[in-house]
């Protein structure tokens, strides 16, 4: 990245809007000095509206361009060349009084594993022209694509970060998925989120597994998740295990509600 870095015009970042913040990898902003940028709060329909206008307007006043956006629906995607135009406005100008008419803005696509970056350029293009999962770590090396006259990307793999110098940006990120579960320990992590919700979005618990309380103890509560989907074992124990990987499907796909785990004025 640091290579191609002089080749382009523009950095767009996506972000995943329910933890804008802590899905923006830190060197990213050494990485873009002197480049225009575009912040892309991707997956915004999963995330709490308030807290999306919140999110945009402090990228905006930090300098950004913003667009929120929904790249499997579509949502959002019509903005983004007039976002990416005025990002560029300068160099476009610059352009001009050089002579140099037409040339495409070249602009390097980043962001952290499962953030949904080829899925956005292949929404954008409109074709599949790269690879797409819902597992961390499915694009593998830098490809530069042509979308039209202009604008070409270059989509990067993602890249997280060695080391978390904030754990709660780190589990922020567990919760959503953009860290491999296989690593993790799924029912510590769901008992984390358990107490996470119950201090943000108690009813979306109460509402998708009606719950007899949701400000009962963590343990009690994955329990009574698992009473309610039929989360058992042999003998009539609950499986924890079990239910704590339906609760991260819950919150991922959106059942639990619109859901954002950190806001501006929470981050001073």
């Amino acid at each position: 990245m640091q290579e191609d870095i002089k080749l382009i015009d523009l950095l767009i970042e996506l972000v995943d809007a329910r933890a804008p913040l802590s899905s923006r990898n830190p060197d990213i902003d050494e990485l873009g000095k002197g480049k225009a940028r575009l912040i892309l709060l991707n997956k915004s329909d999963l995330a709490d509206e308030r807290a999306n206008e919140q999110w945009a307007a402090w990228f905006s006043s930090q300098g950004f361009q913003v667009v929120k956006l929904d790249c499997r629906s579509g949502a959002g995607l019509k903005q983004i060349s007039g976002a990416v135009q005025a990002a560029c406005k300068e160099k476009i100008e610059r352009d001009r009084r050089r002579g140099i008419l037409n040339r495409p803005v070249r602009a390097m696509v980043v962001g952290i594993p499962n953030v949904g970056k080829s899925t956005f350029i292949n929404a954008f293009a409109g074709k599949a022209c790269t690879k797409t999962g819902n597992k961390p770590g499915v694009t593998k090396g830098n490809q530069w694509i042509r979308l039209n006259k202009s604008l070409e990307l270059l989509d990067t793999p993602g890249i997280l970060w060695p080391k978390f110098e904030d754990q709660e940006a780190g589990k922020r990120l567990a919760f959503i998925g953009s860290i491999n579960d296989d690593i993790l320990n799924k029912e510590e992590l769901a008992l984390e989120l358990i107490r996470t919700l119950q201090e943000c979005y108690p009813d979306g618990l109460q509402e998708r597994y009606h719950l007899v309380s949701s400000q009962a103890d963590p343990v009690a509560v994955l329990e009574q998740i698992a009473k309610a989907r039929g989360c058992l074992q042999k003998g009539g124990g609950f499986d924890l295990a079990k239910a704590s990987n339906l609760l991260f499907d819950d919150l991922r796909s959106g059942k639990l509600g619109r859901i954002t785990l950190e806001r501006p004025d929470h981050m001073a």
